[in-house]
């Protein structure tokens, strides 16, 4: 059996969830001691220091010959992941005395090396890039950051047959053909110009189908594909280059969840699938459901003012998308226009109507 069973999962799940670490913006102090809380069988260790001198560690799970290696906030500001992967560490936990089949699985099969937080400079200023403003996802092949070589030293030594790659994406996507957010959204990074077919994007294609599968019961129409144009200097288009087969996962926005505290849900099931699936399949040939996967598309807003009286005086939607800065001290949510004009083909969970609004009234940061 390679898929997991779906009910005691959603029902423990609040067991699970991490409550010291919560919202958008997730730091090394927020995280530091629950690693230090972490005993056996985990292993912990500090793989390097960031550009700033903050610890970047590693933390170990299991004993098997298949190797995965799994990192999260390599954008400082993309935090979900992180949060989903200390739900994880929860659920191996609570399994510790009576373990599950799928955990002992897991620990049989593979070994597991997690960095939950690549990039802690950049999650204080809740920035993408790092100290120096470099975007370590753009890094892979010149290497200026420290913290690019920390994890790049690690994949050589490693050696992992499978990465896990964890993002965020803006709530700007939407499954194509649907209403809904792109909650969750996959991909299988390509390797060259023409997205080649190799062997190593067949076999992660298998594990996202599989993963796919699974949340389709849980969240139906909420999961989509990412664009697999190939960027020459992206970190899962590279490492997919060199061998190791990376998945990457984007988390996106759910229903009233800006804090992505549900969409963690989501991804700490997608990952325990993806590990179980992993940890249990020898033949990697169920790929070609990857392309039925629908791709993301950009037709979503988070709130779309109707029939609003612009500065010449025409009557426009406004669409707006909420941009998160960090400002004295505190994480502020802004509205920010995204687009204007007859949005009647966009989707959005949050519609305001009025006759008589003008556009000077809304307070809009880049108005």
């Amino acid at each position: 059996m390679t898929t997991l069973n779906t009910d005691n999962l959603l029902a423990d799940y609040p067991i699970f969830f991490e409550e010291g670490l919560k919202g958008r913006r997730i730091l090394f102090d927020n995280i530091e001691p629950l690693i230090k809380n972490l005993s056996a069988p985990f292993k912990k260790e500090i793989l390097g220091y960031s550009e700033n001198n903050i610890p970047i560690y590693k933390i170990t799970l299991g004993n098997g010959k298949t190797k995965i290696l799994v990192w999260s906030q390599m954008h400082g500001n993309e935090s979900t992941g992180t949060k989903a992967l200390f739900d994880f560490f929860n659920y191996v936990k609570k399994q510790k005395k009576n373990t599950s089949i799928y955990i002992k699985t897991i620990i049989e099969n593979c070994t597991i090396e997690f960095i939950p937080l690549l990039n802690p400079d950049g999650a204080i200023l809740f920035t993408r890039e790092n100290a120096h403003k470099i975007d370590l996802n753009r890094d892979a092949v010149e290497q200026k950051a420290i913290e690019s070589r920390i994890l790049c030293r690690e994949l050589e030594r490693f050696n992992p047959s499978f990465c896990f790659n964890l993002h965020d994406q803006r709530s700007v996507f939407n499954i194509k053909g649907t209403s809904n957010p792109a909650t969750i959204s996959f991909l299988a990074p390509s390797e060259d110009k023409n997205r080649s077919l190799t062997k190593g994007r067949k076999e992660t294609m298998s594990v996202i189908v599989a993963m796919n599968n699974f949340l389709q019961k849980i969240i139906p129409n909420h999961i989509g594909r990412y664009t697999d144009e190939f960027y020459p200097t992206a970190t899962g288009d590279n490492f997919q280059k060199l061998g190791y087969n990376t998945v990457l996962i984007e988390c996106g926005h759910y229903k009233n969840d800006y804090d992505r505290d549900i969409t963690r849900k989501f991804n700490f099931l997608a990952l325990l699938q993806g590990f179980y699936y992993i940890a249990t399949t020898t033949n990697y040939a169920n790929y070609k459901d990857y392309f039925n996967i629908p791709n993301n598309d950009m037709l979503f807003l988070d709130k779309i003012y109707k029939n609003v009286k612009m500065p010449n005086n025409k009557i426009q939607d406004v669409g707006i998308q909420y941009v998160f800065k960090y400002h004295n001290h505190k994480l502020e949510k802004e509205e920010h226009v995204e687009k204007i004009g007859d949005l009647t083909n966009y989707h959005t969970s949050s519609i305001i109507k009025s006759k008589n609004l003008c556009f000077n009234q809304l307070k809009l940061s880049n108005s």
